[in-house]
C-alpha cells in the first residue's frame, strides 16, 4: 500500500513533484486545526512551512505519522518532543534558504542603515527631501554577530567585503572555524559592548529567547542598530521599542516576530521612521522556495524509506564533514543488527561495537544507532527508526558500548559487533568491499564472505561427507535457489559450518527436513533485511 504525504503549507512544486514519485500526495493548505485533527490520521508523512502548527495535539491524532518534514529552518511550529516520544523523525531544510537569509539581512541593515524605504516613500509622495535621509557608512564599523554558523559566517563575509570589522558570540564553534570566517570570538558581553550593530542568527531555544532584552540593551553603545531576520522571539520587541524611542538603539531591521502574522495591535513599531520592516521574506526568493521544498522533500523520503536523515532536528546532527565518511557503512550497520538478532540465542544483555580504520577517526554515533535499528525492528511490533531506537535500547536497559580501536586487522576499516546474552556470545564482522560493497566477513570465528542481503542459512554440523549434498538436495527439490555457498571449520573440533544464501525464505516444513539430516547441529535462517 503506497504510502500518503499531507503538504499542509504552500511548498515549491518541485517539491510536490518529487514526493508524488515515490507517495500518494495530497495538498491541503490553510486547514483549520478541527479540520487537520480530523484527516492527520491517515498520512504517513507531513510537510509544512511555518503557518502549520504541528502541536501535540495534532501529532496524538496523527496515528500513522512517522515523519514531520519543515520546508524552512525554524521549526519551533512543532511541538519536537511530542515528536520524538512517538518515534516520528522532525526534518528541516538547513541548506536550501541559507543564501536568501544571508542576503535579505544584509539588504535590511543596508536599508536600515541608508533610510532607503523611508526616502522612497517620501519620493513616491511627491516629495524631494535630502536632508531628512542622512545616512552613516558602515565602513569601519563593528558587526556583532550571535550566532556564527551558516548564514551568521556568510553575513560576516559579505560585510567584511564592506570593510567591516566582525565579532562574533557563538558557544557552539571552535576558534579555529571562526578565523577561517574572519570573526573574532568574544563573549556575550563583550558583543554587545563592542559592536555598531548586532545581527542574530540563531535557531529560537531556551538560551535564546528574548537574548535581547531590555538588560542586554542597556549594555550596548548608545546609537547601537539592530537586525533580526532569525526569529521573532529572540528579540523582546517591547524593550527595543522602548530603546528606539529614548534613542539608545538608532536604528532597527526587523523581518521576523514573536506573533505571526504580525497586526498593528501587536506591532510596537508602527510610526518609528527609524525601523526597516518586511513580513518574513527571510526565505522568500524564487531560489530558497525551490531549494527547501526539494531538500525537505529527499529528507522524508529518506525517511519513510528507513534511511538516516541527515538534517533530523530531533535526533544528533551529522555534519557533512562527518557524512561523507560513514553515510556508506549505514546499511552495512543496521543489518549487523538485523543479522545479530537472529544469532543471539536469547534476550540480548550487551553490545559492544568496535569502530576501526577511518571509522575510528570520526562520530559513529549514528552508526551505532542504525546498529540498534537494524537489532530492535525484527523483535518489536512498534517501528523502530533513527530517532527512537536509542531510547528504546535504554528502556530495555540494553547495554551499548562504543569503542574506537587503531589496531590494525586484515581489513583496515571494519565494524566488528559482540552480541552477549545470558546464556552465550556471538561475534559478527562487517566491512565495505572497494569503499562501497557491504560485506560480512566473520560470524562468531567462521571466515565468511557475503552481501547482507535476502536471506542466509547457517547450519553447522559434523564434518563428514554428504552434507553439502543433502541440504541441496531438499533445497532444490522445493525449489529454493542457492545464491551461493560458503564451508569452513568452526571453532568445534570435527564440525564446519555451512552458510547459504538463499533465493527467498524457507518454509518451515523444510526447514524442519534439514533440521532432520543426520550429522546437521542447528539450522538458523536469518532474514538480513530485518
Amino acid at each position: 500500500m503506497t504510502m500518503k504525504i499531507l503538504v499542509s503549507d504552500d511548498v515549491s512544486e518541485k517539491g510536490v513533484a518529487l514526493l508524488r514519485e515515490h507517495f500518494d500526495v495530497d495538498v491541503k493548505t490553510n486547514l483549520p486545526t478541527e479540520e487537520l485533527l480530523k484527516i492527520i490520521g491517515e498520512y504517513d508523512g507531513l510537510v509544512t512551512r511555518s503557518q502549520t502548527q504541528v502541536t501535540k495535539q495534532v501529532i496524538d491524532a496523527a496515528t500513522n505519522l512517522k515523519v514531520i518534514g519543515r520546508a524552512g529552518v525554524g521549526v519551533d511550529n512543532i511541538d519536537i518532543p511530542a515528536a520524538t516520544a512517538r518515534g516520528i523523525v522532525v526534518l528541516n531544510a538547513p541548506e536550501g534558504n541559507t543564501i536568501a537569509a544571508t542576503e535579505h539581512t544584509v539588504a535590511m541593515m543596508m536599508a536600515m542603515t541608508r533610510h532607503i524605504p523611508q526616502a522612497h516613500a517620501s519620493i513616491q509622495a511627491g516629495k524631494w527631501d535630502r536632508k531628512s535621509f542622512d545616512g552613516i557608512q558602515v565602513q569601519g564599523k563593528t558587526l556583532g554577530i550571535i550566532g556564527v554558523g551558516r548564514i551568521g559566517s556568510r553575513v560576516a563575509l559579505r560585510m567584511q567585503a564592506m570593510e567591516m570589522t566582525t565579532i562574533g558570540y557563538d558557544p557552539y564553534i571552535t576558534e579555529e572555524r571562526a578565523n577561517q570566517v574572519g570573526v573574532e570570538l568574544v563573549s556575550f558581553e563583550e558583543l554587545l559592548a563592542k559592536s555598531d550593530y548586532i545581527t542574530i542568527h540563531t535557531p529560537l531555544t531556551k538560551e535564546t529567547h528574548n537574548i535581547i532584552d531590555a538588560e542586554a540593551i542597556s549594555k550596548m553603545k548608545d546609537g547601537v542598530r539592530i537586525v533580526n531576520c532569525a526569529r521573532g522571539g529572540c528579540v523582546d520587541t517591547n524593550a527595543l521599542a522602548e530603546a528606539l524611542k529614548s534613542g539608545k538603539v538608532a536604528g532597527a531591521a526587523i523581518d521576523v516576530y514573536p506573533e505571526e502574522p504580525l497586526t498593528p495591535e501587536n506591532n510596537p513599531f508602527i510610526g518609528m521612521p527609524q525601523v526597516v520592516q518586511t513580513p518574513h521574506l527571510g526565505a522568500s526568493t524564487i531560489e530558497a522556495q525551490i531549494g527547501v521544498a526539494v531538500d525537505v522533500a529527499y529528507g522524508v523520503i529518506d525517511a519513510l524509506e528507513g534511511k538516516p536523515v541527515m538534517t533530523a532536528v530531533n535526533m544528533a546532527p551529522i555534519p557533512k564533514s562527518v557524512a561523507s565518511v560513514i553515510a556508506p557503512y549505514f546499511k552495512l550497520a543496521e543489518r549487523m543488527g538485523t543479522i545479530g538478532i537472529y544469532l543471539a540465542e536469547g534476550p540480548v544483555k550487551a553490545i559492544e561495537i568496535e569502530y576501526t580504520g577511518e571509522l575510528a577517526q570520526t562520530d559513529t554515533q549514528a552508526l551505532t544507532t542504525a546498529f540498534l535499528k537494524g537489532l530492535l525492528n525484527p523483535i518489536l511490533q512498534d517501528s523502530v527508526n533513527f530517532v527512537n531506537a536509542p531510547g528504546i535500547a535504554k528502556k530495555r536497559h540494553l547495554q551499548v558500548r562504543d569503542i574506537k580501536s587503531h589496531r590494525t586487522g586484515y581489513f583496515s576499516t571494519a565494524i566488528n559487533v559482540k552480541i552477549i546474552t545470558e546464556k552465550s556470545e556471538h561475534t559478527l564482522t562487517g566491512t565495505l568491499f572497494d569503499g562501497k560493497e557491504a560485506k560480512i566477513v566473520q560470524i562468531d570465528r567462521f571466515r565468511l564472505d557475503f552481501k547482507p542481503e535476502g536471506y542466509l542459512l547457517l547450519a553447522p554440523h559434523l564434518d563428514k561427507p554428504n552434507m553439502i549434498g543433502q541440504i541441496a538436495t531438499i533445497l532444490g527439490s522445493a525449489g529454493i535457489n542457492i545464491n551461493g555457498m560458503q564451508v569452513g571449520s568452526t571453532a568445534i573440533e570435527g564440525t564446519n559450518l555451512m552458510a547459504i544464501a538463499t533465493g527467498g525464505d524457507i518454509p518451515n516444513d523444510i526447514m524442519l527436513k534439514l533440521r532432520g539430516i543426520e550429522g546437521i547441529i542447528d539450522v538458523k535462517l536469518i532474514n538480513c533485511e530485518g
